[in-house]
């Protein structure tokens, strides 16, 4: 909202695309992460994603949601220059706040789902069964 006020110079679009870009970055958040969830790439279990996952991460999401903010500028104020220059701002300052973000989150293990470690092979080989079970029928 600060960009698109400092570009525009008009409190009022500054607050519509701040408005409007609430609700089309948590849904438009909430599909790339869960597209993501399906990605293992940069993912190791137990620990977390590698530096290189948050890094695609953060990319992809600003690449996302710059297009986003392009589009909501543009349609707001009407200047295709305004809504590159509020995008174009943004670009570099989200990464890297989308970076510390995903960082953050990789440490905390609520809503993970773990998976199993294989299970080791015994030390001992099992006995045999050596015929038909004694056991009253």
């Amino acid at each position: 909202m600060i960009m698109a006020f400092i570009v525009t110079g008009e409190l009022s679009h500054a607050i519509k695309i701040g408005l409007t870009e609430v609700f089309t970055k948590i849904i438009l958040f909430y599909l790339h992460e869960r597209l993501w969830n399906i990605i293992p790439f940069g993912r190791i279990d137990g620990v977390g994603p590698t530096h290189a996952r948050s890094l695609v991460k953060g990319i992809s999401w600003r690449v996302i949601g710059t297009i986003d903010t392009i589009f909501i500028s543009y349609l707001i104020t009407g200047h295709s220059l305004k809504a590159f220059k509020i995008g174009g701002f943004e670009v570099f300052s989200k990464i890297t706040l989308y970076y510390i973000h995903e960082r953050i989150w990789g440490k905390i293990k609520w809503g993970r789902i773990w998976t199993a470690a294989p299970a080791t092979e015994p030390k001992t080989p099992a006995v045999a069964n050596a015929g038909p079970s004694t056991v009253n029928q």
